[in-house]
Formats: C-alpha cells, structure tokens, sequence
C-alpha cells in the first residue's frame, strides 16, 4: 500500500498540469496511467506540434449546458499564465492562424516542459498501471483508495483526468465516467466532437469526385459560424471549418455552406455579362475556385450546361440559381466519423457536480474531476489544452 496526499488517474495535459502544480505546493503525488507513455495526445496534436493555447481565449469559445461554469478556472489561469511557462522554458513557438499556437519544433517540448516540471517537485509517474477499483475510505486522513495492477494506492484527494473517448487507439476509455457514476454524479450525453462529417448517396459521390480540394468557406448550423477551409474527403468534409461547427452538431441537422465567401458572385457574374466577356464559366469561375470542383459541382448542380454557355447569355434566373448553389449550399450530413477520429467529446461529467472554483465534486468530497472527463469542450485552435491547463492548475490550488 502507498500512500499519497494527492493520486491523479490520467496523465494526459489536464493530469500532467495538475500533478506538476500541486507538487509545487509541496503536496506528495503520484500520476497515474494505463498507457505506456505519457501524454500520448499532446505528441500528436497539431500535426505533431501541438497547438498548446490560443490568444484569444473566451469563455464564449467552449460548449457546456453551464455557460458560466468555464469562467472562473480561465481566468485564474489564463493563456498568458501558460505562455509564461512556455517562456520560462525558452521553447520557441508561433501564432499560425486566428491566435493558434503552435511549437517551432516538435509537440514533445511541450510533454518535455510538463515532465520537467513534475520532475523538478518529485511527482512519482507510474504508466502501465490498469485502474481496477476505486472505493472511498476513512483511514485517518486518506479518504480514497484505488486498487490497480500494479498495487494500492491511498490518498486524501483523488482527480480523475482520464479524458473523454476520442481516439480510442490513443488509449481514451470511458473510466472517468464510470467513476463519476459509481459516486452519484449524473453524465451529460457524449457523442464525437471537432470530428469529420460522412455523406451518403449522391452527396457521398461528389465528396469522393472531390477528395482532396479545399476550399475555404462560411459553413452555418444552429446559429453558428464558422469560416475556415473546408477539406472534401473520401467519406464525406472535413478540415477546420468542419471540425468547428461539429460541435454544434447534432443528427438530422442541415449545413448551409458558402462556398465563395470572399465574393458576391451574382455582382461578379452580372458583371461580367453587362462587359461583354466572351469566356466560359469555367475559365471565369476559375479565377476564384479549383477547376475540378467547378466541374463536379456544376454536374451534381445538374448546371453542367450553362458552363458551357457564354457569360452574355446567362439570365438573371441563371445567375441566381448558380449563386445560390455555391453561396448557400444546404447538405445534411449521414453522421460523423465517431470517436476514432475526433479530437475532443462532447458531454461528460455534469457541471452540476462539480465546482467551478476547486473542481471538487459536491456528493463525494475529497475526489475531483478535471479537463475533457467534464462537460466542457472547447473549439478547435488551442481552447480544449487552455482548458486542461487552467481546470489542472485550479484543482492543484485545492487538492
């Protein structure tokens, strides 16, 4: 039997930040996790280099059935806090888009800050430990006591970091919830999230006649709006607009994409009609999209004769079917790719059950919830790491 003040399960961004962060206030912890490696996410995300926080951070950039519950732990530690330790480290990063930043080099400078951190106020690590019973205790001041394949483990606060189920083959399971459940606290619906859309039929031809154009686009559902590039796959869209407004998704909802969001193209094609232009569509139209998606899209349009028309022939009804179709293209999605490719859950451990200011749950004192294991997701660009960070850090402060 060890004992510890303070056990984490899950040594992923949210269980590394708290580990490191409640050594440093001179609490003994041990971390946690099933996995042969730690931070396993952190070495893949942003294409190998990790897109570590944003600098535009708000609590309007997450989704929680408590809008407000996200707001005290963002503040606390904000992105500029996490960007004070990336300094202090002098690991070289930039801003590529939109705030996001990402690492010069590799993601594993970030794991590599973590570590070090946890290494410089002795954090015991322990990976491939499978966690088989959780069950709370009174023994003096230890209040939880987990059993594992590698032994007993007691503690005065247990945090449960285990994320959600996204990448399955990156070692996700569904621990967290099942002890959440195991002490009364009720789980919000889970489904996949910042994760790809599938076509079927007529809609699933067309994205496999276009896998691999991107187009940057407005895409729109329930009064969300995203505009980023759009990526046609063999399975049905992707890329970062995508991936974004799947968080506001739900099945049976329709897309509204504009396709051409940097022109009005009733004005362009009116004007060029009243100059007199003797070129195709395809020539004219090609100046602003790929010409193998004009091809495509004008055949599923079933539109494929007036790119052969000339400009000056076009009718004012001609042109408002063919901006209509590119301006508001309305789609609804057969489902998403699900959980092996999505980068974040939706859902998780009610908010309810928790305080926003310790993280501790309110029916089992002593055990806290932290990260993506709760019901707060963030959008794409850096905001799901910022949370880890700030809900790990905010829980050290308490454990």
């Amino acid at each position: 039997m060890q004992s510890y003040d303070v056990v984490i399960i899950g040594a992923g961004a949210a269980g590394l930040m708290c580990a490191a962060s409640a050594a440093a206030r001179g609490r003994r912890v041990a971390l946690l996790d099933h996995a042969n490696k730690v931070g396993k996410k952190i070495l893949m995300s942003g294409g190998g280099r990790c897109n570590f926080t944003n600098y535009y951070i708000e609590p309007a950039n997450y989704l929680s059935a408590n809008s407000h519950f996200c707001k005290s732990a963002l503040a606390r530690f904000n992105q500029w806090d996490f960007i004070a330790l990336v300094e202090k480290y002098q690991l070289a990063y930039h801003e590529k888009t939109l705030g996001q930043l990402f690492c010069d080099n590799k993601a594993k400078d970030i794991l590599n800050i973590l570590l070090a951190e946890c290494e410089q106020y002795g954090v015991d690590i322990v990976t491939q430990c499978d966690i088989e019973a959780v069950e709370k205790i009174a023994a003096n001041e230890y209040r939880y006591q987990i059993e594992s394949s590698l032994g007993s483990w007691r503690c005065q606060s247990l945090v449960i970091a285990t994320g959600g189920l996204s990448i399955p083959t990156m070692g996700a399971t569904g621990l967290g919830y099942d002890i959440a459940k195991q002490f009364g606290l009720s789980i919000k619906p889970r489904e996949a999230a910042l994760v790809p859309f599938t076509f079927k039929g007529e809609l699933l031809t067309l994205a496999q006649a276009l896998a691999g154009v991107a187009l940057p686009v407005s895409i729109e559902c329930r009064q969300q709006r995203f505009a980023e590039a759009l990526l046609f796959t063999h399975k049905g869209i992707s890329g970062p607009a995508v991936l974004q407004i799947s968080n506001y998704w739900y099945p049976g909802d329709e897309l509204i994409i504009d396709l051409l969001p940097s022109q009005s193209l009733s004005d362009l094609l009116r004007q060029w009609r009243d100059n007199g232009e003797k070129s195709g569509l395809t020539k004219l139209l090609g100046q602003y999209l790929p010409k193998r998606f004009i091809q495509a899209w004008f055949e599923f349009q079933q539109l494929s004769i007036l790119l052969e028309a000339n400009v000056a022939q076009l009718s004012n009804a001609d042109i408002e079917r063919i901006s209509n179709c590119l301006h508001a293209w309305r789609c609804t999605p057969a489902g998403t790719e699900g959980y092996r490719t999505a980068e974040v859950t939706r859902g998780g451990v009610s908010t309810d059950e928790v305080s926003s200011k310790t993280f501790e749950a309110k029916k089992a004192p002593g055990l806290y919830f932290i990260g993506e294991v709760l019901d707060v997701t963030g959008w794409l660009g850096g905001f799901n790491f910022q949370w880890a960070w700030a809900s790990g850090y905010c829980a050290a402060q308490e454990v």
